[in-house]
């Protein structure tokens, strides 16, 4: 047996990774970012968002595009890692996605399987999978295996605590005009009552039926997301999604539990186990795994089939062009999140009507990158020689 990969020598390997290309890209956003971690002082206005991009390539010429993402901070050292461990890649069969993603995670493991290790391990992943659905000549939501070929899906670029009162309601207009199914507004003000008036507000400029969501980014104490969360009942909400910290699964679930309005939570886990916290404590109504954050795609169809077996619902946040696939591949109904911010690395577009965001037919994740990105690339590294 081969002591690195636990193969027989003798297995035949019908293709072999020959180069890895690793960037680091650094997206402007066109107007600074405010949510409720900026006015509690905890976090600065976002201006930026660090991507992390895979290309892989093998002897046979089957490439993939994969990536991850970063936050106001992060994205040196996501780059840093995914630079370290890439080298692993060289000489192995592609197909072996589940291996390699544990090869990845050991040849970094003194820094752990979480947090940013994965976040870097994030990108390699997603590129596999694109690959191997290209491969295929399959979209990667048919690889997978689609319930679906559109989700639904709401916004949330457009309801920012940046943003005033009258430019959110023409938001909310020229999102259910481009066919977007939902609204998400921020929450978790230092002044509650500016949050209600907000909610309250839009809820009349909406309509009673029209779906509506709201956001905390973990600002709420306990006392304060009781008392919030038995205001909120009253606007029919889809759900109240972060009312306290991340990693408060008990909190979560008394939430859960008292209120007839759904919790929603799990943005910010980074591994399998956080996630299965908050499915065992059931902390949460609403699952929301981030693929590149968990890991990429295998850690994320582990939470998927989790959450699953427990009954939840799936609402995948961020990265609306890597989750359409994976949400289409939930048994239940899920929700996509509309962020147009990621639109400028990408030559293609998804299109939204009624309501829902039809799932890309194209192969693999159906992604080139556009020409732009090379004048917001900081660093690259190649390992390996092309096909």
């Amino acid at each position: 047996m081969n002591a690195t990969n636990g193969f027989s020598s003798t297995t035949p390997v019908n293709d072999q990774i020959k180069w890895v290309h690793v960037t680091s890209t650094f997206l402007p956003l066109a107007n600074p970012i405010s949510d409720a971690k900026v006015l509690t002082g905890r976090q600065k206005p976002m201006t930026e968002i660090a991507i992390l991009f895979v290309e892989i390539e093998t002897q046979d010429g089957h490439r993939g595009l994969g990536f991850s993402y970063s936050k106001r901070a992060g994205g040196p050292g996501q780059f840093a890692h995914a630079k370290e461990i890439a080298p692993v890649l060289i000489g192995e069969d592609p197909s072996g996605i589940a291996r390699l993603w544990d090869k990845l995670a050991w040849a970094g493991a003194s820094v752990g399987r979480s947090g940013m290790a994965a976040q870097a391990i994030g990108a390699f992943d997603v590129a596999l999978w694109d690959m191997k659905a290209k491969r295929a000549g399959l979209s990667l939501a048919k690889l997978l295996g689609a319930h679906r070929d559109s989700v639904r899906c709401y916004n949330t670029s457009g309801g920012f605590l940046h943003t005033p009162l009258d430019q959110l309601l023409v938001n909310t207009d020229a999102s259910r005009e481009k066919g977007i199914g939902g609204i998400k507004l921020k929450v978790g003000q230092p002044d509650c009552a500016l949050d209600i008036h907000r909610v309250q507000t839009v809820r009349k400029h909406l309509g009673d039926s029209f779906p509506l969501m709201v956001d905390a980014n973990q600002q709420w104490d306990r006392p304060t997301a009781q008392r919030m969360c038995r205001t909120f009942e009253q606007f029919n909400l889809i759900w109240i999604e972060e009312p306290l910290d991340c990693y408060d699964a008990e909190g979560h679930a008394a939430l859960a539990a008292q209120f007839d309005t759904p919790i929603a939570t799990g943005e910010m886990l980074t591994s399998v186990s956080e996630h299965w916290e908050f499915i065992r404590q059931r902390g949460a109504d609403y699952l929301m795994p981030d693929a590149p954050r968990v890991g990429g795609i295998t850690p994320f169809l582990k939470v998927a089939t989790l959450a699953e077996h427990a009954g939840l619902m799936l609402a995948p946040h961020f990265a609306m062009e890597l989750h359409v696939h994976l949400a289409a591949c939930y048994s239940r109904e899920p929700w996509v999140e509309h962020f147009e911010w990621l639109e400028p690395l990408f030559n293609e577009r998804l299109e939204t009507k009624n309501g829902r965001m039809m799932v890309p037919m194209r192969l693999g994740l159906g992604l080139t990158l556009s020409e732009r990105v090379k004048e917001w690339t900081a660093q690259e590294v190649e390992v390996g020689t092309r096909a």
